[in-house]
C-alpha cells in the first residue's frame, strides 16, 4: 500500500524533527542522558531554532540548490533542493553575519569592496531571501539521489514533495544513470552506490522504479519518488550480482519482446577488475521473478563492437523498429540493432557505421552500416583489431563552440529526437573544459541521429568540479518538447579534490531543466549542396530536403546558417532566386527578396559589420560559371575550378562546414519511447 506524499512527508518530518530537537537539548545541557530521557518538541518549536535563508533564481523566483553560503570564518552551508539553508550556530545568532554567496553557473553582485555576499540578521525563527542571477542557460532544479535532499527544508518546516526527502534506500551516493520504460513504469539504474554504515557500498548496479508523469508520478520539475530495490537491511541491493569477483557496470538499457512475446529488458554488462582492466563483457536480461539482471550471453573484452553502449534510443528504419546507441568517449551515434530478441542478444547482428569493409576491413571507404559479424567474419581473433579500428574512427570526433569557434570534445552524454526542434538533440559533457576537466555541459543539434554534428553551445558549467555522463530524460519532456530535463553525476572525481567535495551533493545525481526556445540556444544548421540535373546545384535545409525526398542527391554540407524561423539579433535574410542560365533556370542566392511574399532560405550574418574573432565564421562568396551561367556558393576565397569567376563582394557571413566525412542517416525516423 502506497502512502500519500502528504502523509509520508508529515510523518517523516515529525520524527526527524523530534530527534534533532532532542539533540539540541543534549548539547545545551552539556551532558548525554539516555535517549528515553529526552523530551520531544514540536516541529514548529524546532524550526524556531533556525534562521531560514532561501536562495532563489532572480529570473524564476524558484529556490536554487547547491548554493554555498560562507561566513567570514569559513563556515560553509549549502542550500538543499528547495534552496534552503537552516542556519543555527551558537555565537552567531541574533547578530549581523556576512555570507559570501557562490554557486556553479550563478552569480551574486559584488559590494563596494568587491565581496560577493550579503549581511543578514540571524534571528531564530525569522527568514531571509537572497536572489542570485543565473548565468547558465540550463536551470538547476534539485538533487535526485543521496542523503539530505531536503534536509534544511525539514529542519525549518518547509513543505517538501518527496515521500523520502532525507534518506531513500540508505543511498548516500550514486554514479551515472541509465533508464528505460519497463512494464509501464520508469526503470532506473545507477553505478557504484554508497551506504551510511561503511565507506564501501556495492558495485553491481543499483536500481529503482518510479511512476511516469501523468500516470501517478510527480511533475519532473518538482521531483521523482524513487522506489529502490533493497536488501533485507533496507539498503539498495545489487541489480546484477555475478558469482565471479569484480565491479559490474550495465549500460545500453532497452526493452524488446522475447520469442514468447513478453516484454524483456536487456543491457550490456561489463565485469571489471579495476577501472583499467576489463575481465568480460556480455549481454544480460532482467528476470522478473528474481528481480535481477542475469547474463544471457557472456564473452571476452572484445565480445562486442563497442566497449560502451551508452544510451539506447528508439528509431524506425523503413518501418522496422531499431535501437541506435549514443556511444560515449567521445560521444557519437555509430551503432544500432534491430529491436528483435534474436538480434539484440546476438553481438554479431549489431551494426556499426564505419568506413571499414567486410572483406578486408580496409579504411577510407564510404561510411555505411555493416554488421559486426560480417566485419569480423565471425572470427574471434579479428575482433580486437576491428574494435581498435572502430575506436580510431571515433577519436577525431569534435564539435565547435558556436561562440568562440574552438573545438569541443564530447565525452559522455545522450542523443534523442526532440519534437519541438524537429531535430536530434545531444546533451554532453566536454572533456578538457575551461572551468573543469569534466564539468561543462553542452547542447547540440543534428538533422539525423548520426549527424551531421557541427556546432554546440554551453548550457551549464561546474567550476573545478565534474558533472559527467549527463542524460536527457525524453519521457519528461514538456510543452511538446520545448522544455527538456537532464541529470548527471556531480562529483569531485576527475576535476577536483576530496578536500573540496560538496557535503551531501558529492557523487550524486542533479537534475537540470532546459528551455529550448531560449534565444541563447540558437545554433546554425546545415545548408546542403544538392545535385539538380546533370550540372546544376540547389541549396536546401533539412525540412525541404526531406519533403522533396532528395537526401540521395546530397553532395555535401556547403556551410552552416541559421534557420529562417529562428530569431537572433543582427542577422540578414538570404533568399533563393531562379534566374535564366542558357536553356534552363538556375538557383541564385540573394539578400534581396525576389518578390514581396518570398520567404528566406536561411539567415546569416551581414557581410559588412563587426568582425568576429570566431575563426569558424567566414565569408560566403558567389561564383558564376562563364560558360553555363550557373551559380555556386562556397566559403573559399579562390575556387580551384576552371571557368568559375568570383563576385567581388561577399554575399554574407556563415559558419564553416567541418572537414571530414559527411555522416547522416536519412532513413532514421524517430520512434515513440515506450
Amino acid at each position: 500500500m502506497h502512502m500519500t506524499p502528504r502523509a509520508m512527508n508529515t510523518t517523516q518530518r515529525e520524527h526527524l524533527t523530534i530527534a534533532l530537537a532532542a539533540m539540541v537539548l543534549i548539547v545545551r545541557a552539556g551532558q548525554a542522558p539516555a535517549a528515553t530521557e529526552s523530551q520531544p518538541t514540536s516541529r514548529a518549536d524546532a524550526a524556531c531554532e533556525y534562521f531560514t535563508i532561501q536562495v532563489t533564481d532572480r529570473q524564476t523566483g524558484r529556490g536554487v540548490p547547491l548554493v554555498e553560503l560562507r561566513t567570514t570564518n569559513s563556515m560553509r552551508c549549502w542550500t538543499d533542493s528547495n534552496g534552503i539553508v537552516a542556519f543555527h550556530e551558537p555565537g552567531l545568532m541574533n547578530r549581523d553575519v556576512f555570507f559570501f554567496v557562490e554557486s556553479h553557473g550563478y552569480s551574486f553582485p559584488k559590494d563596494g569592496f568587491g565581496f560577493n555576499g550579503v549581511r543578514l540578521k540571524t534571528t531564530p525563527g525569522a527568514s531571509a531571501t537572497i536572489q542570485i542571477d543565473r548565468l547558465n542557460i540550463a536551470e538547476r532544479l534539485y538533487r535526485v539521489t543521496g542523503e539530505g535532499i531536503y534536509r534544511d527544508s525539514i529542519l525549518t518546516g518547509w513543505p517538501v514533495p518527496l515521500q523520502n526527502p532525507v534518506l531513500n534506500g540508505q543511498v548516500m551516493g550514486q554514479d551515472s544513470v541509465d533508464t528505460c520504460i519497463y512494464h509501464g513504469r520508469l526503470f532506473w539504474l545507477w553505478g557504484d552506490t554508497g551506504r551510511p554504515s561503511y565507506p564501501l557500498g556495492h558495485f553491481a548496479m543499483a536500481g529503482a522504479t518510479s511512476d511516469l508523469p501523468g500516470h501517478g508520478g510527480l511533475d519532473p520539475a518538482i521531483g521523482v519518488n524513487l522506489d529502490y530495490f533493497v536488501d533485507k537491511d533496507g539498503f539498495s541491493r545489487p541489480m546484477c550480482p555475478l558469482k565471479e569477483p569484480g565491479l559490474v557496470w550495465l549500460d545500453g538499457l532497452l526493452t524488446v519482446p522475447d520469442k514468447e512475446g513478453r516484454e524483456r529488458m536487456v543491457a550490456k554488462y561489463a565485469r571489471l577488475k579495476s577501472l583499467d582492466e576489463i575481465l568480460e563483457r556480455g549481454l544480460a536480461a532482467f528476470n522478473d521473478a528474481t528481480r535481477v539482471f542475469e547474463p544471457v550471453i557472456r564473452g571476452d573484452p572484445n565480445f562486442l563492437p563497442c566497449p560502451d553502449f551508452g544510451h539506447a534510443m528508439p528509431v524506425n528504419i523503413d518501418g522496422r523498429p531499431c535501437y541506435y546507441f549514443a556511444i560515449p568517449f567521445p560521444l557519437t551515434v555509430r551503432m544500432r540493432v534491430e529491436a528483435r530478441w534474436d538480434d539484440v542478444t546476438d553481438p554479431n547482428r549489431y551494426e556499426v557505421l564505419t568506413a571499414l569493409q567486410p572483406d578486408s576491413a580496409r579504411e577510407n571507404a564510404p561510411y555505411r552500416w555493416v554488421r559486426f559479424g560480417d566485419l569480423t567474419a565471425r572470427n574471434a581473433s579479428t575482433k580486437a583489431r576491428i574494435a581498435g579500428a572502430l575506436k580510431r574512427e571515433k577519436e577525431n570526433v569534435c564539435l565547435y563552440d558556436v561562440e568562440s569557434g574552438k573545438k569541443v570534445t564530447p565525452h559522455g552524454g545522450s542523443v534523442y529526437f526532440n519534437a519541438y526542434r524537429h531535430k536530434w538533440v545531444m546533451i554532453f559533457v566536454q572533456q578538457w573544459g575551461e572551468s573543469s576537466f569534466l564539468g561543462e555541459v553542452w547542447y547540440a543539434e543534428a538533422d539525423t541521429p548520426v549527424g551531421p554534428w557541427a556546432y554546440a553551445r554551453k548550457i551549464a558549467t561546474h567550476n573545478k568540479y565534474s558533472y559527467y555522463n549527463p542524460k536527457h530524460h525524453p519521457y519528461f519532456d514538456q510543452a511538446g518538447g520545448r522544455v527538456i530535463f537532464f541529470e548527471g553525476t556531480y562529483s569531485y572525481g576527475f576535476s577536483g579534490s576530496e578536500e573540496t567535495a560538496t557535503p551531501r551533493y558529492d557523487y550524486n545525481q542533479i537534475l537540470y531543466r532546459l528551455n529550448l526556445d531560449d534565444p541563447r540556444l540558437v545554433l546554425p544548421t546545415a545548408v546542403y549542396r544538392v545535385r539538380k540535373g546533370q550540372n546544376d546545384e540547389d541549396y536546401l535545409l533539412r525540412g525541404a530536403l526531406a519533403e522533396a525526398g532528395r537526401w540521395d542527391s546530397v553532395e555535401s554540407v556547403a556551410f552552416y546558417a541559421i534557420e529562417p524561423n529562428r530569431t537572433a539579433d543582427g542577422l540578414t535574410a538570404v533568399y533563393v532566386q531562379k534566374v535564366p542560365a542558357g536553356s534552363h533556370r538556375t538557383v541564385r542566392l540573394t539578400t534581396e527578396p525576389p518578390e514581396p511574399s518570398a520567404k528566406p532560405l536561411f539567415l546569416a550574418l551581414p557581410a559588412v559589420g563587426e568582425q568576429n574573432k570566431n575563426a569558424r565564421i567566414v565569408l560566403l562568396y558567389e561564383y558564376r560559371h562563364a560558360g553555363s551561367g550557373q551559380y555556386l556558393y562556397c566559403t573559399e576565397l579562390q575556387l580551384q575550378k576552371e571557368g568559375w569567376k568570383r563576385e567581388e563582394k561577399p554575399l554574407c557571413r556563415v559558419w564553416r562546414a567541418p572537414l571530414g566525412p559527411l555522416l547522416f542517416d536519412a532513413k532514421a525516423q524517430p520512434a515513440q519511447i515506450h
